[in-house]
């Protein structure tokens, strides 16, 4: 079974479901002797085992697919008030607004069966926990399972469900709070105090992730007790992400001054550059993730193809200046050599 003393970098690219996780990128970070990761998040079971058969054919080398935990039903009123409310979208980019479907659990049962029937080295799960029979079933193929966590709580529920290691989430993490309670506030306790009280209380080894930019980031936490850390935002604008090209321009575009939280796209809190979407829908979005997400997906690929960043949801850490579209082979290199400490 795979264990984090064995990569040569201790970094992992961020699994970003949506598009910006490809098999070449997560291809390129391996390379550099870090983690890739494919994000199942979204896609079809048939297209995630697509990826893996692709990724399979850039590396030899370990990776990991990550998973969304599924979600307990929403209020399906809350969400038919917001539906009428996006109708000024929908008028805006000329697209429709679906009918939510209350049944949608990202395709969990077929993804765990593949996962199941053709193994991977890691697999990670986000949104919450899950069963003990999923963990026992995954161990038993071989794979190391990563939880993602925003608490200690969520760290000890984790730690007694048998997993190999906790991807501890702090605040500053661009796209979605993994929180456990998909209703839940995101945490506001800084990432090295959030490892250091993880670390207090379980044995497990943690990925430190949320805001991590710069080689100086990355020390900082690896000295806080992190084995690895896991950068997202970072790769964002790198020629191996598949994130829009107006998502690529809004991180580097003076216009976009600050991220902030906000329901307003998936019904789920996630942290994104500030835009015209944010500021006429914030106030009154609701909790119902996924169904809200559903609502909000043809109208921010409306706006990808009619290459409006102010109706995307621009997902980004708080480190997103730094983003470079330098490759992601040699980020990770540079990275890695500005974090050492012979450095």
């Amino acid at each position: 079974m795979f264990d984090l003393t064995e990569l040569r970098t201790p970094i992992v690219v961020a699994p970003m479901a949506g598009g910006p996780s490809t098999p070449a990128l997560a291809a390129a970070v391996c390379r550099a002797g870090g983690l890739g990761f494919l994000a199942a998040g979204y896609k079809t079971p048939d297209a995630l085992a697509e990826q893996i058969e692709d990724l399979r054919g850039r590396t030899d080398a370990p990776f990991g697919v990550n998973l969304f935990v599924p979600q307990p039903p929403p209020d399906l009123s809350a969400i038919a008030g917001y539906r009428e409310e996006l109708r000024s979208e929908a008028d805006r980019y000329g697209a429709s607004l679906p009918e939510p479907d209350p049944g949608d659990d990202d395709g969990w049962g077929e993804k765990i069966a593949l996962l199941l029937a053709d193994p991977v080295p890691v697999v990670s799960f986000t949104f919450g926990l899950p069963s003990a029979e999923v963990v026992a079933d995954l161990h038993g193929v071989g794979s190391y399972l990563v939880a993602t966590v925003t608490s200690v709580a969520e760290a000890q529920a984790a730690d007694r469900l048998g997993v190999d290691a906790l991807c501890v989430q702090g605040p500053d993490a661009g796209g979605h709070s993994g929180t456990h309670d998909p209703d839940a506030d995101p945490g506001a306790t800084p990432l090295r105090e959030l490892l250091g009280a993880v670390g207090g209380r379980t044995s497990l080894p943690l990925i430190a992730a949320g805001g991590l930019a710069t080689g100086a980031d990355i020390a900082a936490v690896l000295r806080a007790g992190a084995r690895a850390v896991q950068l997202g935002t970072a790769y964002l604008r790198t020629p191996e992400s598949g994130a829009k090209p107006a998502h690529k321009r809004a991180l580097a575009d003076p216009r976009f001054t600050t991220t902030v939280m906000t329901r307003a796209f998936s019904g789920r809190y996630a942290r994104g550059l500030r835009n015209r979407f944010i500021d006429e829908h914030d106030a009154t979005a609701v909790a119902g993730y996924p169904l809200v997400n559903q609502l909000t997906q043809p109208l921010r690929a409306a706006a990808a193809a009619q290459d409006d960043p102010d109706g995307l949801s621009l997902w980004a850490g708080t480190g997103y200046r730094h983003a470079t579209d330098t490759p992601a082979e040699s980020l990770t290199a540079e990275l890695w050599d500005a974090a050492r400490p012979e450095a």
